[in-house]
């Protein structure tokens, strides 16, 4: 076995039936971060010792005959916005850039049950606030299919990651479509889960009413058995939602003879790349293909999705990034001698970039009295037409299919000039979280100059069982998810 190019379940498999040791499988992962990584520039931090003392743990309980987890001896990145005890967090920020956490979050107690082995953190927009993971206090991440292209953001670093075989499966956070449009950019598998389906706890917030955890995979599958172990209720955050876990995994028939594709056709005829239309209409055809009806939908809302969210999510980042000011934790500027507004205004200038900057500030202002009801208030209330647009479509349809992004990866610095572009590519992936769904992005086809291109799935809320079920009849019959970058 390529434990390289080996997917998580099988990975865990041949560990289990004692054909590999998590030992030689975490080396060979940690070898390839350290071939790879100084052209991606995916990882943040490779904790080695660590992973190495936790894959020789799970060889010794196989030695003894203990039982193993789902994900036994499985190496996996973490997005560098997820606390992990003893490991620096930093969420690609200057004013985190020394911070270590005291605790874990949930799902990273649950992923260590489940015998996955943690190997580092992963490159990201600044406080996952970005598209093309450009933000980073720490340097842009690179595109494995080419360098000079983004990666997608803001989990750019764990698709990166997983799309350049360092690791099999990699979280990421998904605020506006932050785990899909990477994981279209990286072709491979991104999964944004239903808004409580997955623990927040110990991620650190952006936009606190959007965010939600997600895996990243090179198949629908190891997607499939990474949420199984991530999903449930959490006393830690009240806004998990008390639902069933499902075997997603045990869904994967293979069949879509009796599902029901929503294609809202009004609202992807315009501003779509012609090679990424091509690749739609071809991943429609192969669903239909396989048994789905395709059904005409009308979402009249979507179109205004992207002015929605950037209301919403600056207004919620204003909020949640106030907390760093230099008292509690974190970078304080050593400039700021005379008073403490000083120290305040001084070390959020100096910590945070210019991206966080414009985000603040907007948020800030859409708060503030006289700005309120004219801009935060409309926005919730659109919010709520754009979540009935998509209840009344899934009376009719099972899934709505969506291009993930409206171009393929673009290069590097080519929008970072114009943030209302930049803004743009959003339109697709927004609506899934302002409405709370499921949404997925599965690996759709290759752009002329060899770029992966995505195809995007969303459900009805916790309904990520027929989700997943179409995404992987998808995967069956294409051949996109077997191709890998030459680096």
């Amino acid at each position: 076995m390529n434990v390289l190019d080996a997917t998580a379940t099988s990975i865990r498999s041949a560990i289990a039936a004692g054909r590999l040791s998590a030992t030689d499988v975490c080396r060979a992962a940690l070898d390839r971060i350290t071939s790879v990584n100084g052209s991606l520039n995916a990882f943040n931090f490779v904790d080695a010792d660590r992973a190495l003392g936790r894959a020789g743990e799970i060889d010794r309980r196989r030695a003894a005959g203990d039982a193993l987890g789902p994900l036994a001896g499985v190496p996996i990145a973490l997005k560098d916005n997820m606390d992990v005890r003893g490991m620096r967090t930093t969420a690609s920020s200057r004013i985190l850039e020394n911070f270590v956490p005291p605790y874990d979050a949930t799902v990273v107690r649950r992923l260590e049950s489940a015998g996955a082995i943690i190997v580092g953190k992963t490159n990201c927009d600044e406080f996952a606030m970005g598209s093309s993971n450009e933000n980073s206090a720490f340097g842009p991440v690179r595109n494995p299919w080419a360098l000079d292209r983004i990666p997608g953001g803001s989990s750019g670093g764990s698709a990166a990651a997983v799309a350049a075989r360092c690791v099999p499966l990699a979280l990421g956070s998904d605020t506006g479509g932050s785990i899909r449009q990477p994981a279209a950019c990286c072709g491979v598998v991104g999964l944004k889960p239903s808004y409580g389906r997955v623990s927040r706890y110990g991620l650190l917030a952006f936009a606190s009413s959007l965010d939600q955890i997600g895996p990243f995979a090179r198949s629908v599958a190891d997607a499939a058995a990474t949420l199984s172990v991530l999903a449930g209720a959490d006393p830690c955050d009240a806004t998990t939602a008390n639902e069933p876990v499902p075997d997603f995994a045990a869904a994967l028939t293979g069949t879509v003879n009796d599902i029901r594709i929503g294609v809202p056709r009004e609202f992807v005829s315009e501003g779509v790349d012609d090679q990424v239309r091509c690749a739609y209409d071809t991943a429609l055809d192969t669903l239909r293909r396989a048994g789905a009806t395709l059904v005409d939908i009308d979402l009249p809302h979507a179109k205004y999705a992207v002015p929605v969210y950037y209301l919403v999510c600056t207004a919620e980042a204003s909020s949640n990034l106030a907390r760093y000011d230099g008292v509690k934790y974190g970078y304080r500027s050593t400039a700021a001698k005379d008073s403490l507004k000083e120290m305040y205004s001084r070390t959020r200038d100096e910590g945070f970039g210019p991206e966080v900057k414009r985000r603040i500030m907007l948020g800030t202002y859409v708060l503030s009295a006289g700005y309120y009801d004219a801009f935060y208030l409309k926005a919730l209330q659109v919010r709520t037409l754009l979540r009935r647009d998509y209840d009344q479509a899934f009376e009719r349809v099972d899934v709505v299919a969506m291009p993930t992004t409206p171009t393929p990866p673009f290069k590097l610095g080519e929008k970072t000039s114009d943030p209302l572009q930049m803004y743009l590519g959003d339109i697709f992936t927004v609506s899934a979280n302002l409405a709370g769904l499921p949404g997925i992005s599965v690996p759709g086809g290759f752009s002329n100059d060899g770029l992966p291109i995505g195809f995007q799935l969303m459900g009805r809320m916790f309904d990520e069982t027929t989700l997943l079920r179409v995404a992987d009849a998808h995967e069956r019959s294409t051949e996109w998810h077997k191709r890998a970058p030459s680096l």
